[in-house]
């Protein structure tokens, strides 16, 4: 059965994704100052600025929880710290599967899809080489048990 390793604990999203998603958000949050002090966003309480900034408020929130987001393997199951809370018990797996792009980890982060007995599925995702280790012992021990 899956988990049966030692914990493994690591970032969920690689450090060049992280350096992507901080240039996206600093440059909108750059354009927008522009926009703003050249007027070309307007005036008044109906202008562009209130939809600017509220776009630019999500997107600086989802930069946050990818900075901070990790995600951890125990013997009990997986969990990844994101914008809300992942969690997901082996006893629970009906079904996982690893999707990457091989050659553009670096970039792209490796993630477990997982699927539970009653269809619920979740998304795990492991930027280290430790975590897709385990992401591809735990797929493979899965398929493994739920054959027998």
């Amino acid at each position: 059965m899956p988990g049966s390793g030692s914990p493994v604990e690591a970032a969920a999203f690689s450090p060049v994704f992280k350096v992507f998603a901080t240039c996206i958000v600093g440059g909108c949050a750059a354009w927008m100052a522009q926009l703003f002090t050249s007027g070309a966003l307007g005036t008044g309480k109906t202008t562009g600025v209130v939809w600017f900034l509220a776009g630019l408020v999500m997107m600086a929130w989802t930069w946050w929880h990818i900075m901070r987001s990790r995600t951890r393997i125990t013997s009990e199951g997986l969990h990844q710290r994101w914008i809300w809370d992942k969690d997901m018990a082996f006893d629970d797996l009906a079904y996982g599967k690893l999707i990457r792009i091989r050659g553009l980890e670096w970039l792209i982060a490796p993630r477990l899809y997982v699927r539970t007995l009653m269809g619920k599925f979740t998304v795990f995702y492991g930027a280290t080489p430790e975590l897709i280790t385990e992401f591809e012992r735990i797929v493979r021990e899965l398929r493994e048990f739920r054959q027998l």
